[in-house]
């Protein structure tokens, strides 16, 4: 490790530990994936007032070992750790996998040797960076994804794994005194429910952060639609919804205060979409920059060639462009609220999403706070 990066270690090292963990007054999670890639975070890019959690993207797997993805990531743990200062509840979490990163999982759970050996780097790397626990984005087990090999075997010994990992946790507590959290990222849909085992695996997790988006994608399919919607509408082709997807993990087993609905801060455009429906439902095609922050879309997109419209039924906006036939779907300030107050009335465990910089101006995040965060008892203020 670069000399300047242990110095950093070091001095987030120094500060007092604050496992404190989540409050017990608090009713609901906000939880933020992280995602710097190969950039530097600096002090005060992060509000570390605004969320409960942060999900750091992604540690890597080599050789069954987990390892940091990037060289800075080093000294951006270091930067959150000292959020801790701000807000002693924050709690930090390392995420590891991802959709690119998932290749090596289904070798390293593979057998209870080589999960014990993936078991002890990842303790290693928690205490090394003064993390509060794991999150793992396996994308997916028993599946392909991005082209990772699996196996028929990975159902189970995912299981094993959580279990593994739980108990390790545990045994950590007991000679630390702080508690380690276990979370997942998980897919969606049917398919990952029927290739996993979710009545044994949430009682090993803290929380099930459901990534309830891309339901609908330029590049998986020649139809437009809703990529995040809240409830599902009738003339959709596919049927899909967050609310479906609640409903189908409540009943494969996971406790509805494990669940975390996930929402995305970015949008996915088509192009050459033809001008009906003012677009949704049609068919289109994959274009380039497909993927767009909402910041971008705020900016040049709405109402700047773009006419908003909004889906009741879903409680999903969406954008049109009949001059250049453009469809996008996304998440706004109002749609936001409308989960939120979903999370609420299902007595869901809170809300995540991906990813925090793509709000540069926090009017989503802003949103959350304002519908989840506000019943949180704050604590007293003496002159």
């Amino acid at each position: 490790m670069p000399k300047f990066l242990l110095l950093l270690v070091a001095s987030s090292l120094a500060i007092p530990p604050l496992y404190a963990g989540p409050p017990s007054k608090q009713s609901s999670q906000v939880i933020a994936y992280v995602f710097p890639q190969s950039g530097n975070l600096q002090p005060g890019q992060i509000d570390a007032h605004a969320l409960t959690r942060i999900n750091y993207a992604f540690a890597n797997i080599q050789d069954g070992l987990m390892v940091l993805g990037h060289p800075n990531d080093a000294a951006n743990l270091a930067v959150l750790a000292g959020l801790r200062k701000e807000n002693p509840s924050l709690t930090i979490l390392i995420s590891v996998g991802g959709w690119l990163w998932s290749g090596q999982f289904s070798d390293a759970v593979l057998t209870r040797e080589s999960r014990k050996k993936l078991i002890q780097s990842v303790v290693e790397f928690i205490n090394l960076y003064r993390l509060d626990g794991l999150d793992i984005d396996w994308e997916y087990p028993g599946m392909t994804g991005a082209g990772h090999p699996f196996r028929s075997e990975d159902r189970e010994n995912f299981t094993k794994l959580l279990k593994e990992l739980h108990t390790q946790f545990k045994g950590e507590k007991s000679s630390t005194g702080r508690k380690l959290l276990l979370t997942i990222a998980a897919g969606a849909g049917n398919e990952y429910l029927d290739h996993t085992e979710m009545a044994k695996a949430q009682k090993y997790l803290d929380t099930v952060n459901l990534m309830s988006y891309d339901y609908y994608e330029p590049s998986s399919g020649p139809i437009t639609g809703h990529h995040a919607p809240l409830f599902t509408n009738p003339a959709d082709p596919q049927k899909v919804s967050a609310d479906s997807s609640v409903g189908a993990f409540e009943k494969a087993g996971v406790p509805a205060r494990k669940l975390v609905l996930g929402v995305p801060f970015y949008g996915h455009m088509w192009g050459e979409v033809p001008d009906s429906n003012h677009g949704l439902y049609q068919s289109g095609k994959s274009i380039p920059n497909a993927y767009a922050p909402f910041s971008l879309i705020e900016s040049s997109m709405l109402n700047q060639g773009f006419t908003r419209y909004w889906d009741s039924t879903s409680s999903a906006p969406y954008l049109y462009s009949p001059e250049k036939h453009v469809f996008v779907s996304y998440e706004d300030e109002e749609s936001l609220a409308a989960k939120c107050k979903y999370v609420l009335t299902h007595k869901l465990g809170g809300i995540m999403f991906w990813s925090y910089f793509n709000d540069s101006n926090e009017k989503l995040l802003k949103t959350i706070d304002g519908e989840l965060l506000q019943s949180i008892p704050q604590p007293a203020v003496h002159p």
